[in-house]
């Protein structure tokens, strides 16, 4: 399936507009990863494990997008747009990615 945050696809005309889809994931965090995470916005540098449990929401949020076009029929996703959230409390935090665009059948 072809998924681009443009609003149309290089050299295929758009037939029909299905609808929009879209797909979420919700990640909970960990103490440990917590912890490191804490250590490395003191010491400056990157959190390996948020990133990685980004890019795994990310995967999964546009998954379940893709899923929801394939149920209509759908031949791509246009007008991709990614939202990240930080949910939760100081005692619990959550990432949320939420992934969304147009369905689409392309001629």
């Amino acid at each position: 399936m072809i998924v681009t945050s443009t609003y149309s696809v290089e050299g295929r005309k758009i037939t029909a507009y299905l609808g929009i889809v879209s797909g979420e994931a919700v990640m909970g965090t960990n103490i440990f990863r917590d912890f490191f995470a804490g250590i490395t916005d003191i010491l400056g540098g990157r959190s390996g494990g948020y990133e990685k449990e980004l890019r795994r929401a990310k995967a999964l949020a546009l998954e379940s997008m893709t899923d929801e076009a394939k149920s209509l029929g759908a031949d791509a996703v246009v007008g991709l747009d990614l939202d990240y959230q930080s949910l939760g409390g100081n005692d619990r935090q959550m990432l949320m990615v939420a992934a969304s665009g147009t369905a689409v059948k392309l001629g």
